[in-house]
């Protein structure tokens, strides 16, 4: 079993758009203790089952990115597309968790043990950007700067120790949608001059740089500015803001009890979860 940690981008700065229309991005992601997982056995044909408390999105899907990693790692190995892949679903699905993309990513590395398949780290990265532009990070896994089209991946400073609250307030926001409402100029990438050497220097630089998708979230689903407003006013927190295209939010506390305390702040309905980020 492996497990498939959820993407939380801090910052996201849209500073251009290629020629083929995918926007160029500028983002911190780090990863989440909130995780999926993974598990392959040898089978004599291609299947997976998902089960977990988040599996019931998936159920009408005939075929999932843990699938399309499966067939295409297949045909760039030279090897029959045989296993039984178990996923069990605990981020939420369109979530702007890149859940599947991680699942992805997981999928890539366990099958690669389980088929005996040693690509080179190019090879598989290759494969991963293949199968959407998330699923490289989520391979990466660790706090990573990502720019491009998030393909362009350079390591980012260690994390300060600190508490993480995701909230997602269950309404749909497919990305597509949130980067065609995006509107005004493109922002100037920032490159870190002085690396954090704690929260409250992670929060200066997440403050000067934020995300530039969250007037089009907000206008598309206006929920989510509730959310935002809602953390922002909760008890403890240092700094909160939207993660990628949305609609799940995060906040940063001084420990994950003081995101536990104000989790509890927050209505029932909402999904939420309390944790820390994790180094893998």
């Amino acid at each position: 079993m492996a497990l498939a940690h959820a993407k939380v981008n801090l910052w996201l700065n849209v500073i251009g758009r290629r020629a083929d229309g995918y926007h160029l991005l500028d983002s911190l992601a780090a990863f989440a203790d909130l995780a999926d997982s993974v598990e392959a056995a040898p089978s004599q044909r291609l299947s997976v089952t998902v089960a977990g408390p988040q599996s019931e999105a998936l159920e009408s899907e005939g075929d999932n990115l843990v699938l399309k990693a499966a067939r295409l790692l297949a045909e760039r190995a030279g090897v029959p597309p045989r296993a039984e892949l178990s996923l069990t679903k605990n981020i939420p699905v369109a979530a702007g968790l890149g859940g599947g993309s991680a699942d992805a990513a997981v999928a890539l590395r366990v099958l690669s043990r389980l088929w005996r398949i040693e690509l080179p780290a190019e090879a598989l990265f290759e494969l991963a950007g293949r199968l959407g532009a998330d699923v490289p990070m989520c391979l990466a896994g660790g706090a990573v700067l990502a720019g491009g089209a998030g393909e362009k991946l350079t390591p980012a400073p260690a994390l300060p120790p600190c508490g993480l609250l995701l909230v997602n307030p269950g309404v749909p926001l497919a990305t597509r949608e949130v980067f065609a409402r995006h509107a005004g100029g493109f922002s100037q990438a920032r490159p870190i001059e002085n690396p954090w050497s704690d929260l409250a220097g992670l929060v200066e630089a997440l403050r000067m740089r934020g995300n530039d998708l969250t007037p089009a979230a907000q206008a598309l689903q206006p929920l989510v500015g509730e959310v935002l407003d809602r953390l922002r006013r909760g008890p403890g927190v240092r700094y909160a803001a939207m993660s990628g295209s949305g609609p799940t939010c995060f906040g940063l506390y001084e420990s994950p009890d003081h995101a536990r305390r104000a989790a509890k702040e927050l209505p029932d309905i909402w999904w939420r979860h309390a944790g820390h980020f994790v180094a893998h």
